[in-house]
């Protein structure tokens, strides 16, 4: 297993981790199998959506900040209940086919972190599996 680590810049944010995950892929040397990307955090989150337009991920955020509030009568202590919600929404992994040692996804498809507490320093376990 590998890890990636990220450093985010604001409370709601999605960072693009392709490149990250890609060279991952490159430096294990396999060529046919599937990668697992997972975040062990629960006030964070992972997906694949578009990356060619940044409007997408602010459309993203911007929807799931009005849906989710960060003033509400939530009862958690901590005060981070939104995140929470929004991570379960999104997701805690994403599984990816590596063909001919790249990742394949669609034209414009990205993988991204999904930041719903931040600022903080995250990370993103990687599990290459090569096929048989």
């Amino acid at each position: 297993m590998k890890i990636i680590s990220v450093e985010t810049s604001a409370q709601t944010q999605m960072i693009d981790i392709t490149s990250k995950i890609q060279a991952l892929v490159d430096e294990s040397g396999v060529r046919d199998g599937i990668v697992v990307v997972y975040v062990p955090h629960t006030t964070s989150g992972i997906t694949i959506n578009e990356g060619a337009d940044p409007a997408v991920c602010r459309d993203i955020l911007s929807v799931l900040n009005t849906i989710i509030p960060w003033k509400f009568d939530y009862h958690h202590m901590e005060g981070n209940s939104p995140a929470h919600i929004k991570t379960s929404i999104m997701g805690s992994s994403v599984h990816i086919i590596i063909e001919s040692g790249k990742l394949r996804l669609g034209t414009w498809q990205k993988i991204f972190f999904c930041e719903f507490d931040g600022p903080r320093n995250r990370k993103v376990w990687v599990k290459i599996i090569e096929a048989n």
